[in-house]
């Protein structure tokens, strides 16, 4: 394919030789001269392992040349990736001004009838956050070309996962190829780049695939800040740090795993809530400071305090909720998000009915009783004998079990308002009624 690169910084520049590596007809593009004329003298414009080599070859065959001319990059293209820098502003928010500038340069070229025949693709490969393609770029291309996006012009957004250091190893294999096309045709376009690389392919809405860079980057950056505090505290405590963590990272079923990583409610139990409460009060006795130990029971707390704020949005006062223990197939009532919810509602005046079908009062035992009685004191006036009796009952719905009594009779359309806590299977059909409302999303 005859590819356009915007921006030759370690993006651009990567991405540009290695595709041209691959057999496309590459030309990058940049305001700066200097590296315009670096890269055609085979050289490379940033510190990088393997790339000076790889430059150095793919413009020796002529795969690889750059210019300073937008117009003459498109003429000689049918495929644009725009990969210039998204820098933050002082306070914190995204600066999208090299995005604009650029996505506006060709947007004119593109009208000036520089691109003869067939349909152009702009790939935006810049990191942006969600609705800066769809909100922000497109209009602005749509606004110079005279035309539609995914009709007249090609639209994607092609998210890459290159580290600094070993960004043409991590081109090569790819963790992920993610695609977030606009309309099929753009998805294909950009799809054929990659044509021969290992690594699974999402196709996905523009959207989701601007929001994953960002899910990867806050984990990376969360992982690392929790390896660290985690091996201060256990410094701290006399605890060699990565013993600790080589056994962490053996668990492939519930650490390093999939397990945990659904948004959802909250969590609770006899477990989780206690041993963060004990390691953080353990972090302050010995001076550590440990603000994300500290704060993910807040943010456990005000992710519950969500579910109560969609409840008072509905204007409605009574109110069913169906489960209660901290997690399905147990009647343990310690410390559950679900005991919580119903006790902020219930507070509140809410006129609730519960159901659930691991729980009655009069088998609830020890600790497990005595944790309700002071939390819930009221549950056997709440408790309801039917998921039937809560449906009659209830203007607004909680849904926080997959009991599949509980599903089966889940109305749609007309009937209450469903707040989903736990994504229902049919939550995507759900999320088109004008009733349904969600944590997970």
């Amino acid at each position: 394919m005859r590819v356009s690169v915007f921006g030759l910084g370690y993006v651009g520049c990567v991405s540009a030789a290695c595709l041209a590596g691959m057999g496309h007809e590459v030309i990058g593009v940049d305001v700066n001269q200097v590296k315009v004329d670096l890269v055609n003298d085979g050289k490379a414009p940033v510190v990088e392992e393997r790339i000076g080599e790889l430059i150095a070859e793919v413009v020796r065959t002529g795969a690889l040349r750059a210019t300073g001319d937008v117009r003459e990059a498109i003429m000689d293209s049918e495929i644009s990736l725009v990969c210039v820098g998204t820098p933050s502003e002082p306070n914190g928010s995204l600066c999208t001004t090299y995005l604009e500038r650029v996505t506006e340069e060709i947007g004119a070229a593109l009208a000036e009838g520089a691109k003869q025949g067939g349909r152009h693709t702009v790939v935006f490969r810049s990191t942006m956050l969600p609705g800066t393609c769809l909100n922000l770029l497109v209009p602005i291309l749509e606004k110079h070309v005279g035309g539609l996006a995914g009709v007249d012009i090609g639209v994607a957004v092609n998210p890459e996962f290159l580290r600094e250091g070993t960004s043409v190893r991590d081109f090569f294999d790819p963790p992920k190829t993610v695609i977030g096309e606009l309309d099929r045709a753009s998805g294909d376009a950009v799809l054929a780049l990659y044509d021969g690389l290992p690594g699974e392919v999402f196709r996905v809405p523009v959207p989701t695939a601007e929001a994953i860079k960002y899910a990867d980057n806050a984990f990376h950056g969360l992982k690392i800040g929790f390896a660290n505090e985690l091996g201060a505290v256990c410094q701290a405590l006399g605890v060699d740090s990565h013993q600790v963590m080589d056994v962490f990272l053996a668990d492939r079923k519930l650490n390093i795993s999939p397990a945990y990583l659904r948004p959802g409610f909250a969590f609770g139990g006899s477990c989780l809530p206690k041993d963060l409460r004990s390691l953080v009060h353990a972090a302050q006795r010995a001076d550590v400071s440990v603000p994300i130990l500290a704060h993910v029971l807040t943010s456990n707390s005000d992710h519950l305090q969500r579910a109560v704020d969609l409840v008072e949005r509905t204007g409605r006062r009574r109110v069913g909720l169906f489960g209660l223990s901290f997690k399905p197939g147990t009647d343990d009532l310690r410390e559950s998000p679900l005991v919580e919810l119903a006790e902020r509602l219930f507070g509140k005046g809410y006129d609730i009915k519960i159901y659930d079908a691991n729980v009655s009062l009069s088998r609830l035992l020890g600790a497990n009783r005595e944790y309700i009685e002071s939390r819930l004191p009221h549950l056997a006036q709440l408790l309801a004998d039917s998921v039937d009796e809560v449906l009659e009952h209830a203007e607004v719905c909680l849904v926080g079990t997959r009991d599949p009594a509980v599903l089966s009779a889940l109305p749609h359309g007309e009937g209450p308002v469903i707040v989903d806590l736990i994504r229902l299977p049919d939550a995507e059909t759900r999320r088109t009624e004008p009733g349904y409302m969600g944590l997970a999303w």
